[in-house]
This record gives C-alpha cells, sequence and structure tokens, in this order.
C-alpha cells in the first residue's frame, strides 16, 4: 500500500479530461550528458587581453582556491572578466570534474548577482559569484583489461536490437544506469569504452539521448562523429519518433488524448523532482505527451501508449501522475492514497521505451523495437494483456 508522501500543489494547463495531480516525491540528481553532436568542443576562453602594467609587470590572476566546504561568494576579478561562468569555475578549482561544474549550474546551486546562469554566460568584472559547497569526483575508473573488456563487449552485443557501421540501437535493461553518477560505477556509457575502435585516434561509441536507470527499452548509440552530429540534429527537430509503453493505476479519461503542461526542476536537499510549473515560472519549460489507453484489466490499471513530443526529464512519469494515473512502480511519482499492487505483479517502473524511428546518418530510416522487460512481461501475462494488440498512438500527432 502506498501513501501521500506530501501536500499536492496547484497544477499547470493540460487539455484532457481528468484529475489534476502533483506529486513530491525524491527523483536522482540529472546528470551530465556528453557532446552528442559531433562536434569539435569550443576553445576554452581565457580573460581578456588587458594593457600591461606600468611597471611592465603582468596582471597576477586569483590563485587556485581549495574547494569550499560551504556556500561562499566571490567576486569576480578585472582579469576574470569576460570568462564563461564554467571555465571560470575551472580556473578557480583545477581538480573539479567538468560534469560536476555543469551539474551544479544546470541545478541553479551557482549564481551570479543573486540570478540563475548559464554555463556559457560571460562574467563582468565586480559581479559576485554564489558558490554552493564543492566535492572533488571519485578518481575515473581503470582502463578495463583485456578479458574484462571482452566479456563488456559480449554483454553489449547480447542486448544490441540493430547495429550497422554508423549507429546501434541497445535494449537497455530495467535498473541499468545509462550514465554514471554518485555511487553508480555500472553504467551504459562506461561500457561503451569497450567498443573503442583500435588505433589513437579510435572513436568511441557514444550516447544520443538517455532513459531513466529503471526504464527499459531502445537506447540509441552513435559509433562515429559522423552519426552523432546527424542523430542529435534529428532530436533537436524533433524528426525522432519515440513510443513508449506503460502500465498505470486506473483508466485515463478521455481514452487518448494530449497532456500539454510546464514542467520545472525542485531541489529538496539532495533530492529533486520535476513538478508541474506554470508559464513563466523560472526554470519552466514546456511538455507534452500523447496518450492512448490500448487495453485495461478489471478498470483498475491500463495499458498506455506514450508518444512525448518534447524530452524533459521524468516527462512521462510526471505527466501521468499529473492527471491522476501515475505508473506502476514508480518510486518517485507515485502518490495514490490506499493503493495495493495487484498480487503477483513486482513493484518496479512499468515503462518501456518500446519504439524509436529516426532517420539514419545516411539515408532512410532506423525502426527498431523493444521486447517487453520480464517484470512487464509478468504483469502483462497475468493481466491478460496482448502485447500484440494494435497499438493506437501510431495516429497521434507528431507536432
Amino acid at each position: 500500500m502506498r501513501g501521500g508522501r506530501g501536500p499536492r500543489q496547484p497544477g499547470g494547463g493540460r487539455q484532457i479530461a481528468g484529475p489534476r495531480h502533483q506529486a513530491r516525491h525524491r527523483r536522482d540528481d540529472p546528470r551530465h550528458q556528453p557532446n552528442l553532436r559531433g562536434e569539435r568542443p569550443e576553445p576554452r576562453q581565457g580573460p581578456k587581453r588587458r594593457p600591461p602594467r606600468p611597471d611592465g609587470g603582468e596582471r597576477a590572476r586569483p590563485a587556485p582556491a581549495a574547494l569550499p566546504t560551504a556556500v561562499q561568494s566571490v567576486v569576480v576579478s578585472p582579469d576574470e572578466s569576460g570568462m564563461r561562468v564554467d571555465r571560470f569555475l575551472e580556473a578557480r578549482f583545477p581538480g573539479l570534474s567538468f560534469s560536476h561544474i555543469q551539474r551544479i549550474i544546470r541545478k541553479g546551486e551557482l549564481r551570479v548577482n543573486g540570478k540563475r546562469a548559464k554555463p556559457k554566460d560571460r562574467l563582468q568584472a565586480g559581479q559576485a559569484v554564489r558558490i554552493p559547497p564543492l566535492k572533488l569526483d571519485a578518481p575515473a575508473p581503470r582502463a578495463l583489461g583485456d578479458e574484462a573488456a571482452a566479456k563488456t563487449r559480449d554483454y553489449l552485443r547480447s542486448i544490441t536490437l540493430y547495429e550497422d557501421a554508423d549507429v546501434m540501437v541497445l535494449n537497455k535493461p530495467m535498473g541499468l544506469a545509462v550514465q554514471g553518477g554518485s555511487g553508480t560505477t555500472r553504467h551504459i556509457d562506461g561500457m561503451l569504452e569497450a567498443l573503442r575502435a583500435p588505433g589513437p585516434d579510435g572513436q568511441r561509441p557514444r550516447l544520443v539521448h538517455r532513459l531513466d536507470k529503471d526504464t527499459a527499452g531502445c537506447l540509441l548509440v552513435a559509433k562515429t562523429r559522423f552519426a552523432a552530429a546527424a542523430l542529435a540534429k534529428s532530436f533537436r527537430s524533433r524528426s525522432a519518433r519515440k513510443i513508449y509503453w506503460a502500465l498505470v493505476a486506473g483508466v485515463p479519461r478521455p481514452a487518448q488524448g494530449r497532456i500539454s503542461t510546464f514542467l520545472a526542476k525542485e531541489e529538496h536537499e539532495d533530492e529533486s523532482f520535476m513538478r508541474i510549473a506554470r508559464h513563466g515560472d523560472e526554470g519552466a519549460s514546456h511538455a507534452v505527451t500523447y496518450y492512448a489507453v490500448v487495453e485495461t484489466a478489471a478498470r483498475t490499471l491500463a495499458w498506455l501508449s506514450l508518444k512525448p513530443v518534447t524530452g524533459r526529464t521524468h516527462q512521462l512519469r510526471a505527466h501521468m501522475a499529473h492527471i491522476g494515473h501515475p505508473i506502476v512502480g514508480d518510486p518517485k511519482y507515485f502518490e495514490k492514497q490506499n493503493w495495493e499492487l495487484p498480487g503477483g505483479m513486482q513493484d518496479r517502473l512499468h515503462l518501456l521505451a518500446r519504439r524509436i524511428a529516426v532517420p539514419h546518418p545516411r539515408g532512410g530510416t532506423i525502426d527498431v523495437t523493444a521486447p517487453l522487460p520480464p517484470h512487464m512481461q509478468q504483469s502483462w501475462n497475468l493481466l491478460g494483456l496482448d502485447a500484440t494488440r494494435y497499438d493506437p498512438i501510431e495516429e497521434a500527432p507528431e507536432e
């Protein structure tokens, strides 16, 4: 039985019938995504050149500072004027990982003159920069030995749904993280190192998008820089088509609909989740999802097909909770009072990245479907649901 964890909050706009629902839950810290566009990184931006001092000496830059263990405020020096925010932190605190820098900026923990900043924002002399407590990331694991690398390659091949010279689509298992984080040492991104092409300039496969740790299904990987750039462009232009399957509590009405809200990240100490926001709220992003009921079970559960138009963090999970039909097994957004898990079903997230269709970098289309993961297949069997049934979301608009 699951009980409520906190008060419900007013929701954002949506265009379908159903009760408003807002859950307060935990969520994993968002993780830095690598450069997936196949582009060369921007050159590091140093301080602007300034005229020499009258005595012929050079202006001294601030010495590298020790990592702060408490919140501190520092003032941008004249020699740091014009530096990007992320490069400013990198220069001030050598040894701080770039992913950690990006993360604290993205979460709004770093502020410039009291306001949130973006990594590429340029600083001006005299501005006050609020810096949160910082810590060094754990040392990177040593390179895999030949035997370990061979086992990793075998494992990745065993979960590969499609592969050619440019791309591969993995059937990511439920519970396997896509990227590393605090306490996460085994993840897809790390495993891809085992597939690096031989030679000093061998290219390493790279992620094109992400899935939550507990979401199973299709995960697209680019094997070359060329493919990464082309696929990233497809995702930016929303020409990549993704379909998810979910098992939810209750049966949504109407049977097909569109959910349109704004989502914003809400932090609680070291935990965070996506909340329904209003247009204009700080950090709020528009999110649109189409859904369709495929089949129901005793009016207490529904198999939904979902098509996200946008790709916000936890979008499907937050949207389904918002309309009062949270996804079964969701530890973060499920908040139905006095609800019991049907007997024989596993209390795991019932969300599958069922299908991905995206233009191939060299022409044509990649169109791959993932099977139900074991815990969802067990639920489908118990409920008598037919996985071969026609999927009505196929007719949903692409926007």
